[in-house]
């Protein structure tokens, strides 16, 4: 059985977002604590992220390296911000369903 760790992540700190979301889900795939990470960009991050090149350069070495990065189309629809995350590389996509069904399985979930 695969095991897989979704991180939600609706924080806009960039030190978070550096010492803490990156760093783990990065590390997660180099040291194989997961098969499987997929960090979801929601809210206030998909503002965050799109307006700046250091955290875009360190999703696109994450994404290289095997961690799936994606994020929330409504909230990047209404934040202005859909092109400019999937011009990186994003996957932009609606979160609502695919949230809901990671939490009625009980699966691996942390939400900063």
């Amino acid at each position: 059985m695969k095991e897989e760790l979704f991180i939600l992540w609706t924080n806009d700190n960039p030190i978070t977002s550096e010492k803490m979301v990156c760093m783990y889900a990065h590390n997660s795939v180099l040291e194989r604590w997961w098969d499987k990470v997929t960090v979801i960009i929601w809210g206030a991050t998909a503002t965050y992220v799109a307006n700046n090149k250091d955290i875009q350069n360190r999703l696109g070495q994450m994404m290289k390296d095997g961690v799936k990065v994606s994020a929330c189309k409504a909230c990047a629809d209404q934040l202005g911000v859909r092109s400019h995350l999937e011009n990186i590389g994003i996957e932009v996509k609606y979160w609502g369903e695919p949230l809901t069904e990671i939490l009625k399985k009980n699966q691996k979930l942390f939400t900063i």
